[in-house]
């Protein structure tokens, strides 16, 4: 992560357009929709429903982005619109926890946290996070493309671009992180109190209307203080590699897509995770 610096990004044109199951995308090939996974969690039940739910309103397969999250295309509509039938099966899945918050759910964990590895398990933050989100509703205007980031102190996701987010110092402590810099060092127990109310301060300070900032580095000033990287911040430690890695197996997905024929092989795990590379982590 750089040195601690501000700067004012460019002045937005338009407001954020992100996709969701309520606001999908139109693209060449039809509607595309997008759930939000926190952390990348996927039970093996709501893939299968999922697969079902794509072969008869998408086509077929599901995709995998680069923020941990999953995409159907190919889907029908009217006017830009999903049919009710589709959002009631997209429901189904258990993915769609909230209709006024779907947006705003984009939480990127360490995948492999609370299984093998990391200086703490940020399942419970990951979780508790999400739960003020969807219960606040000033912050479903939220900006889709508003990420947190939260790495479990292993390094895999403290160089990766997050507008709040936090890496483990220890098993009790953690050093905030605001846009591009280094925020407090605060109590793991207090973390998701604290992200949210950064998330509530950022939606206060960016007022509304399509020049609004999508990212906390597009403010004019900083949000909270800047501080110093905390010596025990760890080195970046790269991607998790494909294979058998501790506490399960990294399962590549090339280019992201997971065809239903390959997704039906992943079933027998209870849970899996999405990674934000294109893979998922089985645990073993």
């Amino acid at each position: 992560m750089p040195s601690p610096t501000w700067r004012v990004g460019q002045m937005r044109t338009r407001a954020d357009r992100c996709p969701g199951v309520l606001r999908p995308w139109a693209a060449d090939d039809g509607l595309l929709v997008r759930l939000r996974l926190v952390g990348g969690r996927l039970p093996a039940a709501s893939l299968a429903r999922l697969l079902q739910v794509s072969a008869e309103f998408a086509d077929g397969s599901v995709y995998l982005t680069k923020r941990a999250n999953l995409q159907l295309r190919g889907l029908a509509g009217c006017d830009g619109r999903l049919a009710p039938a589709a959002v009631a099966a997209l429901e189904s899945t258990g993915l769609l926890p909230s209709r006024s918050h779907e947006l705003v759910r984009n939480i990127l964990v360490s995948p492999q946290t609370g299984h093998a590895g990391g200086r703490a398990d940020l399942r419970p933050v990951a979780a508790r996070l999400d739960a003020l989100l969807c219960d606040d509703p000033r912050l479903a205007a939220l900006p889709g493309r508003f990420l947190f980031v939260l790495d479990d102190g292993r390094g895999d996701l403290i160089d990766r671009s997050a507008d709040a987010g936090l890496v483990a110092l220890s098993g009790t402590e953690a050093q905030l992180r605001v846009g591009e810099n280094w925020g407090a060092v605060v109590y793991i127990a207090d973390a998701a109190e604290r992200l949210a109310a950064l998330a509530g301060a950022f939606q206060a300070a960016r007022g509304d209307g399509p020049d609004a900032p999508w990212h906390i580095r597009e403010l004019p000033a900083p949000l909270l203080s800047v501080m110093a990287a905390d010596a025990r911040l760890p080195e970046p430690s790269g991607p998790l590699p494909f294979g058998p890695v501790p506490g399960g197996t990294h399962v590549p997905v090339p280019d992201g897509v997971l065809t239903a024929a390959f997704g039906r092989t992943l079933l027998d795990a209870a849970e899996l995770v999405v990674t934000p590379w294109h893979g998922i982590f089985v645990p073993a």
